[in-house]
């Protein structure tokens, strides 16, 4: 069940691949499509790095929708129902980030610091 709470961060990692290989930006097609592999890692570093890159792909969300938007204004386009799409996708990649919110997702990158710190 661990991979249904973990999907919507594989979601947007799927949609920012998508996005980068559109604009013929290799490099961070295959980083976006490989990312969620670290998800397998139950390191408590983990969830931050994750939510870090969250972050960052909704800025780029973000960002693309401005430029696409400014475009078509200028050139007398309808830029509205563009904007509201990519304005959801952001959204929907901002809240990937509460997936790390719930108990279970907690507990399997939490688990592994506790071992650790009972190490020492």
């Amino acid at each position: 069940m661990m991979i249904l709470r973990l999907s919507p961060v594989m979601l947007s990692a799927l949609l920012l691949a998508a996005h980068f290989s559109r604009h013929d930006t290799l490099a961070l097609s295959v980083l976006s499509l490989v990312f969620p592999f670290i998800l397998l890692f139950r390191r408590p570093w983990v969830p931050l790095l994750v939510q870090v890159v969250l972050i960052l792909g909704a800025l780029e969300w973000t960002r693309t929708l401005v430029t696409i938007a400014r475009q078509r204004q200028a050139a007398g386009d309808d830029w509205l129902r563009m904007a509201m799409i990519l304005g959801c996708v952001a959204a929907v990649t901002l809240a990937s980030i509460l997936v790390f919110r719930s108990p279970k997702v907690r507990e399997r990158y939490e688990q592994q610091a506790q071992s650790n710190l009972g190490d020492h």
